[in-house]
C-alpha cells in the first residue's frame, strides 16, 4: 500500500461514489489494518457498506467547514476567532511563519500573491483563576474565573485551493477511521508469545501511519520523509505476513474493522462550540457586556483527542521566513537575559 496516495478523487458527493473508489477504500481498509484479513472468504462484501458509511460520514464532515476565512493581518482585527486564537496579529504571523510544513510548501509549491488554504488545528484548554471584576461601580478582587487558552497552532493539508484542502482533509478523515481500528486491534492483549509479537508489529504499524499523515494530532516538527516511512510499513507488513494467524483472529479483526466504520460518527466527529470570552479570554456569561460570542468547529475522536480547527486562507507574502533552530535558541537565551556563544 502507497501511504501517501489519496483514493478521493476531490467532487465525492454523499451517496454518490464510483465503485472504483468504493473498492480502492476496501483494500486500503485492509491492508491499512492487517493484509491477512483477505483470507476472510467474503471480505469485501462484508466490508462493502461499511465502508460506504465511513465514506457518507468523512464527506459530510469535511463539507461542514465553511468557506476559509483571510487569516491576514489586515482582517484580525475583525474576526473574534482569530483574536480568540492568537495574541496579537504578530503572534499570527510569528506561529504560520514557523510551521514547518507551511514554510516546505511556501518553498516547494507557493506563487507570489496567492493564497494558501489549509485547516489551522490548536488544542484548547481552560483553567480556572482568580481576578477582578467590576461590577456596577465596585471593583471586585479574587474572583473565580475560567481562562480560555489556546495552544500547539499548526496547519494541515496545505493547497493552493480550496478544493484540494477539502480532499486532503477526506483523506486524512478516513485514513484516521483506519487508524482507530488499528488501534483497537493493536491494543488487544494475549498470553502467547507469537500473538504478542504480532500486536508489537501492530502499534509499530500504528505509529508510521500515525507520521504519515493518519491522525488528526499531527504536532508540529513531527515531520518525517516519505520514503523512509513507506519502508519502515512495507518492512512491518513482511514481518506480519511471515507470522501465522488463525482463523479466529483474523475473523475478530475483521469484525472490529467493521464495527470501526459502521460507527463512524462515534469513533470521529466535530462538535460546534460557543464561547462567551472577554478581550482577555475569559469565559463571560452570555449578556454581560464586555462578553463576545465567539463560535467554533471542535474535532473529537473516541481516543480522547480533540482540538479547535478553522479553515483559512494565508497570504504567505506578509509571513516571515521561518526561524532555524539556532535563531530560536538565541531569542530563548535573550529572553532570559543571556546570550548564546557562537
Amino acid at each position: 500500500m502507497k501511504l501517501f496516495q489519496s483514493i478521493f478523487g476531490g467532487n465525492e458527493q454523499p451517496g454518490r461514489y464510483a465503485e472504483s473508489l468504493i473498492e480502492l477504500a476496501i483494500e486500503r481498509a485492509v491492508d491499512g489494518t492487517d493484509p491477512r484479513l483477505r483470507a476472510v472468504a467474503g471480505y469485501r462484501k462484508r466490508l462493502r457498506e461499511p465502508i460506504i458509511h465511513a465514506i457518507d460520514h468523512v464527506v459530510s464532515l469535511v463539507a461542514l467547514l465553511p468557506t476559509p476565512l483571510s487569516a491576514a493581518s489586515t482582517e484580525f482585527s475583525s474576526d473574534p476567532r482569530l483574536k480568540a486564537l492568537f495574541v496579537s496579529p504578530e503572534h499570527m504571523r510569528e506561529v504560520f511563519g514557523n510551521d514547518l510544513l507551511l514554510s516546505e510548501f511556501r518553498e516547494g509549491n507557493a506563487t507570489p500573491g496567492e493564497a494558501i488554504t489549509a485547516l489551522l488545528l490548536a488544542e484548547r484548554k481552560e483553567k480556572q483563576t482568580f481576578g477582578m471584576e467590576v461590577a456596577g461601580d465596585m471593583l471586585r478582587r479574587d474572583v473565580a474565573q475560567i481562562t480560555v487558552s489556546f495552544s500547539h497552532h499548526r496547519l494541515i493539508d496545505l493547497s493552493n485551493s480550496e478544493d484540494e484542502t477539502r480532499r486532503k482533509l477526506r483523506h486524512r478523515a478516513f485514513d484516521h477511521l483506519i487508524s482507530i481500528a488499528l488501534s483497537r486491534i493493536s491494543d488487544a492483549k494475549s498470553e502467547r508469545v507469537e500473538l504478542k509479537h504480532r500486536h508489537e508489529l501492530l502499534k509499530g504499524k500504528l505509529k508510521v501511519l500515525q507520521k504519515g499523515g493518519w491522525s488528526i494530532d499531527d504536532k508540529a516538527g513531527e515531520h518525517a520523509d516519505p520514503a523512509a516511512l513507506q519502508r519502515e510499513f512495507d518492512e512491518i507488513d513482511e514481518q506480519l505476513a511471515a507470522l501465522s494467524i488463525d482463523e479466529r483472529t483474523l475473523g475478530w479483526q475483521l469484525d472490529t474493522l467493521i464495527e470501526v466504520l459502521t460507527g463512524a460518527e462515534q469513533q470521529f466527529w466535530a462538535e460546534n462550540i460557543d464561547l462567551y470570552l472577554d478581550r482577555m479570554n475569559i469565559r463571560r456569561k452570555a449578556g454581560q457586556a464586555d462578553a463576545q460570542l465567539i463560535n467554533f468547529k471542535e474535532l473529537h475522536n473516541v481516543l480522547g483527542q480533540n482540538m479547535v480547527m478553522l479553515f483559512v486562507s494565508i497570504k504567505s507574502d506578509e509571513l516571515p521566513k521561518r526561524k532555524s533552530f539556532a535563531e530560536n535558541a538565541d531569542r530563548c537565551l535573550a529572553e532570559l537575559g543571556l546570550s548564546s556563544q557562537r
